[in-house]
């Protein structure tokens, strides 16, 4: 199936929120799905009730020794698996390297044990471009770039834009399939609009149709520990999320088999 990489340099985006809700409405639509938490904040390792307090439970082990992946598969409350993260992890990005063997740990251990055979995987990257981050998008067929709609986060954006087709050209060697997601997306505010339009203008088809608007229930939800499909099945944040996944498989984006 699909391996998703939900990857952004800027924190407060929703990334962690993208993941968490696109797992959910996978889950609804019937799928297996996995979210692997690479972030060592761990926000969805706690949201999922996943958390560890040992890294020896978390990802980490599997960096740190080798520990298969499927051994740290949790069962998250929300219907899916979850592979959670530890604060521990901040320190995999200064013991893997950047060689092409550390960057490919991640893609070689999914691979290894076949993870992705039957379920879409969802990675939630940490907000830099280090280590895991490239570990998530070498591991992935598909990177999901969501971004709030706000000047600052539009000009983080493109500059994602400019380093991800950099690494495409000299470091992957090959043409990553991605798509950009406004998020807080404020249908009152004119602002709102206007980057929407003008974004639009420089990503062209890689800018999803779907817009995630500000939504009650997408902020109150993870407070719960619940993804918003389960806090507020007829809100707003759940219509998005749910046009979102509609959206990303008529594209092939994702992949149902």
């Amino acid at each position: 199936m699909t391996t998703i990489a939900v990857f952004n340099q800027k924190g407060g985006v929703g990334k962690t929120t993208t993941s968490l809700n696109l797992c959910a409405a996978l889950v609804r639509r019937g799928l297996r799905t996995l979210s692997i938490d690479l972030d060592p904040q761990a926000h969805l390792s706690a949201i999922t009730r996943t958390s560890v307090e040992r890294a020896e439970e978390s990802v980490f082990a599997f960096y740190r020794e080798q520990k298969p992946l499927s051994d740290l598969i949790r069962e998250g409350h929300g219907g899916w698996s979850v592979i959670p993260a530890h604060v521990e992890l901040s320190k995999a990005d200064a013991q893997l390297g950047r060689g092409s063997q550390g960057l490919n740990r991640l893609s070689l251990g999914i691979a290894r044990e076949k993870l992705n055979s039957d379920r879409v995987v969802v990675i939630d990257c940490c907000p830099m471009l280090g280590v895991l981050s490239l570990n998530a998008i070498f591991a992935s067929d598909r990177v999901l770039i969501p971004f709030s709609a706000d000047w600052l986060a539009v000009k983080g954006v493109l500059q994602v834009d400019r380093t991800l087709r950099a690494l495409e050209e000299h470091v992957f060697k090959r043409k990553l399939m991605k798509r950009f997601l406004v998020t807080r997306f404020d249908t009152r505010r004119r602002m709102s609009h206007e980057i929407s339009e003008q974004i639009a203008e420089k990503l062209g088809d890689e800018l999803c149709r779907t817009r995630i608007s500000e939504s009650v229930g997408l902020a109150e939800s993870p407070g719960l520990n619940q993804d918003v499909f389960t806090y507020a099945p007829d809100s707003r944040g759940a219509q998005d999320y749910q046009a979102l996944l509609d959206e990303l498989t008529a594209i092939g984006f994702v992949v149902e088999r």
